[in-house]
């Protein structure tokens, strides 16, 4: 029988990465799985949210650069504890290009999504960060993706997104293959403003959205 809630389990793992404590969010990390909690259930509800609330502190300009790299690197710790612990998907879901637009280099968030797709019993093609827009849409051809995921951090960049939209539209493959955009400047408004077919507030989000984009395809 389980003392702790799940949910404090989830508050222990979050709050140790949003305090940069790789050693903490280890022990945490082992406390929920002796206590039964379910890998995936910590890493949405743990690991990622402490992420985003770590990347909210970074938007507030409480945190910076280097805070977020040491959340990260604590994000992780805990991450190499909990996924070999993770359910195995049978069949693939369908396949998944992601990537930080062009002019970009911040891959933090994109990491965690892609692992998250992975999870959700995705087949993900990650190119990176500062990957230009037709970089995204000649792999998406070559690899038959069902789903282009563009991330950002940076206000600048975020024209590029609406690129990889127009460059699939004029290669008349727009119709097999859908898009997704987050990030932290990234709302609802201007992904359907570029149209986009989805918008993702954090990487547990991205991946409803992503199994919704699949089964409307």
């Amino acid at each position: 029988m389980m003392l702790k809630s799940k949910e404090s389990f989830f508050i222990d793992l979050s709050d140790a990465v949003v305090d940069m404590d790789e050693e903490r969010t280890v022990t945490a990390a082992n406390a929920a799985l002796e206590a039964g909690v379910d890998a995936y259930d910590a890493i949405q509800q743990g690991l990622s949210d402490g992420m985003a609330r770590a990347g909210q502190l970074f938007e507030e300009e409480e945190y910076f650069i280097p805070e977020l790299l040491m959340c990260s690197d604590a994000m992780y710790a805990g991450l190499d504890v909990l996924k070999p612990h993770l359910k195995q998907v049978g069949e693939s879901r369908g396949t998944i290009v992601i990537g930080v637009i062009e002019g970009d280099t911040h891959d933090i968030g994109k990491n965690m999504v892609r692992i998250m797709f992975e999870t959700g019993g995705f087949k993900v093609i990650d190119l990176g960060r500062d990957v230009p827009p037709q970089r995204f849409v000649d792999t998406a051809r070559e690899s038959k993706a069902d789903i282009i995921a563009l991330s950002t951090l940076m206000t600048t960049t975020m024209d590029g997104m609406g690129t990889v939209v127009k460059l699939l539209s004029e290669g008349n493959i727009r119709d097999g293959i859908k898009v997704m955009v987050g990030g932290g400047p990234i709302s609802p408004g201007f992904a359907k403003r570029i149209g986009a077919d989805g918008y993702a507030v954090n990487a547990a989000e991205a991946v409803k959205v992503a199994l919704e984009l699949v089964g409307n395809a």
